[in-house]
Order: structure tokens, then sequence, then C-alpha cells
């Protein structure tokens, strides 16, 4: 992650968002969510999330 925001998006499948290093910020269903170093966050098919600025560090993604 760069701090530069990624835009809305929802998948027609689960997907882990792992954080493994630095912070994650989420918008999901407009609250944004602080998803910290070694936390991970579940997006569930048909929701749509963005990334927003700021974020920075390492993420896994992992699709189910």
């Amino acid at each position: 992650m760069d701090q530069l925001p990624y835009g809305e998006e929802a998948h027609d499948y689960d997907e882990v968002l792992l954080v493994v290093s630095g912070r994650m910020v989420l918008e999901v269903a407009g609250e944004a969510l602080r998803i910290d170093a070694g936390q991970m966050y579940i997006a569930e098919a048909g929701v749509p999330h963005a990334v927003l600025s700021g974020s920075h560090g390492s993420l896994l993604i992992v699709d189910l």
C-alpha cells in the first residue's frame, strides 16, 4: 500500500485482507475501519469496499 486511495470494488467471492505491516484504512458501507499490522478483515462477497488514502505497508490478499 502506497498511501494512495484504491477505488471501491466488490467481488462475487469473499476476500481476506491481512495487513502484514503498516496500516490500512478501509471504507465499508460508508464507515472507515482501521486495520493495523497483524490484523485482518474479511470482505464478504458482494460488499463494496475501498482502501482510503493514508494506508501504507504490506497487504496480503487471499480470495476465497
